[in-house]
């Protein structure tokens, strides 16, 4: 198949196909003679591999090594194991950061008459300044 056919099969665009190729998470196609790219059956479940650890949040790096390791028959799965723990880690971390911003908007936004007058404590904030 060609690029936009394994672009549909594996949900993956076609740019981010020829990406991948580039920074060599997966290998380049085989060409015809006139130099297009034909996938098969293997290509798109790697696609589609990568697709669902990126929806995942997994990094680049992460989803090399994941991949890496889906491919290789003989890995240990402590090895999977741990790559998914240290991201639940980092996700974790993440939404307890995105708490506290929403708590601290919510916060402001309470404050904030939001009417007509030109004091606003959500800007004072912003500008480093005491509410």
């Amino acid at each position: 198949m060609n690029i936009g056919q394994a672009a549909k099969a594996s949900g993956v665009t076609a740019k981010m196909i020829r990406y991948y190729e580039t920074i060599g998470l997966i290998t380049p196609a085989d060409r015809t003679e006139s130099n297009y790219r034909v996938y098969g059956t293997d290509d798109v479940h790697t696609l589609r591999f990568i697709k669902r650890a990126r929806t995942l949040g997994f990094s680049m790096d992460e989803t090399s090594a994941l991949l890496g390791l889906w491919q290789d028959k003989s890995r240990a799965s402590a090895d999977v194991k741990r790559i998914a723990t240290d991201h639940i880690t980092e996700l974790e971390h993440k939404i307890t950061e995105l708490q506290e911003m929403a708590d601290t908007l919510k916060h402001l936004v309470h404050c904030c008459s939001g009417d007509d007058r030109p004091n606003c404590p959500i800007l004072t904030q912003l500008a480093g300044a005491d509410t």
